[in-house]
This record gives structure tokens, sequence and C-alpha cells, in this order.
């Protein structure tokens, strides 16, 4: 390419960083150490300066390479043709959840086609890869958990069966969302519906964690994970 990125990774790359987060990031080993907001700027230039569709077809490296991908992928993506041409061959390359949730958050645009995408996400939930299912789990609860979405969302958080720890915490955290937005009908869904112990302990856990629950709300819930055993 006409621009070096790698070496611009390279000159941006801070060991003390690296080392820092590599050990929030089980089994990453390939991390360079660079900062989210360089690598926020350096994607938007090569969006909006460079041959942005030839970054995203070179091979990835480093973990902030696949990063920067999704980070270009989050800022090409403006309609449902768009999202079906660029995220599917992206989200094999997903391999810890600091890109998956990275990637997800950078999707702002899929809130303008969620009718399409819907049925999409629910099949990344079935898949036999376990950052392919957190990708649609996080994806649905960054852009679906509203009034018109949530019991389907509900009904796809509870047909998930993988059994990878990082899909138990991404349902987890997609219940206590849903629980934070709409608690009376999430506690209702909790109390009724079936996860296995280690999701279940840990979404009440995350909600009783949450700044947007009440703290009646919480008495509630510490009672029922007490009881849950």
């Amino acid at each position: 390419m006409e621009h070096n990125i790698r070496q611009i990774l390279l000159d941006a790359a801070e060991e003390s960083y690296r080392d820092f987060s590599a050990a929030l990031i089980p089994g990453v080993n390939n991390m360079l150490g660079v900062r989210l907001p360089a690598l926020r700027k350096l994607a938007r230039q090569i969006y909006k300066e460079w041959d942005w569709r030839s970054f995203l077809a070179q091979d990835p490296l480093y973990f902030e390479e696949i990063m920067l991908q999704g980070m270009v992928i989050g800022l090409a993506v403006h309609t449902f043709e768009d999202f079906q041409t660029l995220v599917p061959p992206f989200v094999p390359k997903i391999s810890n959840w600091s890109v998956c949730d990275s990637f997800c958050s950078s999707l702002h645009a899929t809130a303008a086609f969620q009718e399409p995408l819907f049925p999409v996400l629910l099949s990344y939930t079935q898949a036999l890869s376990e950052f392919e299912v957190r990708f649609g789990v996080v994806m649905l609860m960054d852009y679906f958990i509203e009034e018109t979405y949530l019991e389907q969302v509900v009904d796809a958080l509870e047909s998930v069966c993988h059994e990878g720890y990082y899909v138990k915490m991404a349902v987890a955290w997609a219940l206590s969302v849903c629980f934070a937005k709409f608690p009376s009908w999430t506690m209702t869904a909790l109390r009724q519906r079936h996860w296995d112990s280690d999701t279940y302990q840990k979404a009440l856990q995350k909600i009783i964690e949450s700044r947007r629950v009440s703290a009646e709300d919480k008495a509630v819930i510490r009672e029922m994970k007490k009881h849950s055993f």
C-alpha cells in the first residue's frame, strides 16, 4: 500500500501499555500496545483519505491491525448491503472479547436497518465459534434491546447453548441490560425462563452491580441470587 499502516502502528506502540492491555485479554500474544484513541484516529484517516478496501484485504498480523480493520468497517457500513458485504468476512477474525465488543460498538449504522439485520444476528447466536456467537449476542444487546424487539431478544438469549465462557458472559451482560431498561418484564423472564447456572448467576451479579438498577430491585435480585444455588 501507499501508506505503511503496519509501520505507523509499530511507531505508536507502547511496551507498558501492551503489557497492561495483554493482561486483560487472555490468549492475545500478538499485541503491539497502541492506544484506542490512536487506533480510532488512524481508522478515520484510512477510511477518509486512503485505500481502505485494500487495507481490509490485507492479512492482519497484529491485534491492532484486526482491531483497526473492524473500526474501518464500522465507518464503511451505512446500509444492510454494506453489512452483508463487509461484516461476514471479518467476523471469523474475531478471537477475543476486546475485538468483538469494539467491532460491535462501531457498527452504529445498523440501527437504521434493524428488520433485515435481526435474523442475521439470530443465526450468529447459533454458530459453532465462541466469538461468532458472542458477536451475535453483543450486537443484539447494543442495538435491539428496545420494546419492539425485547421478547425476541430474550428468546434468542435463552436459546444460546454454547459452552464458551465469553458467550455465557455476553448473555449475562445482555440480560443485565434488559433488566436495566425493562426491569419488571425482565424480572419475570428471569423467574420463568431457563439459563445454565453460570450464566444466570453472572446475570444476577451484573444486575446487582449496575448503576442503572434501583436499590429496591437490587434487593429482590440479591434474594433471587441467594436462593438460586
